[in-house]
């Protein structure tokens, strides 16, 4: 089956976070039972989402694993001008959410696989399809944990986001958290009885903004863009009215670290502000109150490595001599690197068009990874 046949039916299942992805894993197992392709599921815990992993060619180490995500974000609010889960042809391109990001790698990947399986490779193909990777990555640690486990160790992994299939060597990281500040409400004439989260919140977030100007002002890694650290409070909830101590407050923020500090730092600094200078302060009158952050997403950066196997071999391929490249999105890619898996990104389309109405893909983007696959079957087949 021809990848756009392939792209046509992954488009058509609506795989947004918010649902299963357990409809697009059965297409792909589909493809890979038809040519004899041994593979596993690795489900989450509610059993309603999985990891996928195969592999084509013997059982010995020094393959290339080839990875993508099979989630999208999701199509509500945006001004599509035509159905998202419809594959849609128009002037070379493919329109339909996901065909970017990255369904369109999927399908390209699931179309090479009868030529994979006919070559006579000599190290193997192996091939991680994760869940959840719109949401920070959720997926992929389970993915690469169950790869190191199952299966002989490769030499290198190409992650299949879209660079317009330009290698990408490095990509900052993203940490996502939700802090929640507790009061006690009252009355607005006797705040002295209460305990207002509002204004401890507050604190918060202005130590949050100070964090971002002392980090973008320290230029750490110029290869990036911008070539520091970023935070960003995105979101401040709380209050009732203009009467009433407000007693709830809720804040989310992210950092985004160049992978040079792609760590917990700056959420221990939060933690020890909020703890040792907030809640004092909140708790002053009342003796009522509590400053809660939880991790909502983590996604690994990933480092550039000079001269690294990965970057040697998806040059090699391309004919690729340029720059090395960073781009400021995240991807799974730095969960496979922390395992000690030389890891780069390199797929088809622009992340211009990811995540936007009438998302397309160009058809010669899909045929230029179609090739890209080919040089791979090739060198594997060689040894």
């Amino acid at each position: 089956m021809g990848y756009r046949r392939l792209l046509e039916r992954l488009v058509a299942i609506d795989t947004t976070s918010a649902h299963t992805n357990l409809p697009l894993l059965a297409v792909v197992e589909e493809v890979l039972d038809a040519h004899g392709v041994p593979h596993e599921r690795v489900p989450d815990a509610t059993g309603t989402k999985a990891n996928l992993l195969a592999r084509i060619g013997p059982e010995v180490e020094g393959g290339v694993v080839v990875s993508g995500h099979t989630d999208c974000v999701p199509v509500e609010g945006q001004p599509w001008t035509r159905d998202p889960f419809t594959l849609h042809a128009a002037g070379g391109r493919l329109h339909g959410r996901g065909t970017t990001d990255m369904k369109g790698f999927l399908a390209v990947l699931l179309a090479a696989v009868p030529r994979f399986v006919a070559a006579d490779l000599r190290r193997p193909l192996l091939l991680a399809l994760t869940y959840d990777e719109e949401i920070g990555t959720v997926g992929a640690p389970t993915a690469v944990g169950r790869l190191l486990a199952s299966q002989p160790r490769p030499t290198a992994v190409l992650i299949g986001e879209p660079t317009g299939m330009e290698v990408v060597s490095g990509h900052k990281g993203i940490r996502a958290f939700t802090t929640v500040v507790e009061g006690l409400d009252g009355h607005s004439s006797q705040p002295q009885r209460a305990a207002n989260a509002v204004a401890a919140a507050a604190r918060i977030a202005t130590h949050l903004d100070d964090l971002a100007t002392e980090h973008l002002t320290a230029a750490v890694d110029p290869r990036f863009d911008p070539p520091a650290t970023t935070v960003n409070l995105a979101t401040v909830r709380g209050g009732q009215a203009i009467n009433i101590v407000p007693r709830r407050c809720e804040l989310t923020w992210e950092y985004r670290p160049v992978p040079a500090d792609d760590s917990f730092a700056i959420r221990d600094e939060v933690d020890r502000f909020a703890q040792q200078v907030v809640l004092p302060r909140l708790r002053a009158h009342t003796g009522v109150g509590r400053i809660e952050t939880r991790t909502d997403a983590v996604a690994r950066a990933l480092a550039i490595e000079p001269n690294g196997v990965a970057e040697r071999l998806a040059r090699s391929l391309l004919g690729d001599d340029g720059p090395v490249r960073t781009v400021p999105f995240g991807t799974d890619g730095g969960h496979f690197q922390a395992a000690g898996l030389s890891t780069v990104v390199v797929g088809p389309g622009r992340i211009e068009q990811a995540h936007t109405p009438d998302e397309w893909v160009e058809e010669a983007q899909l045929e230029a990874c179609d090739a890209f696959l080919d040089g791979l079957r090739d060198h594997l087949a060689s040894g």
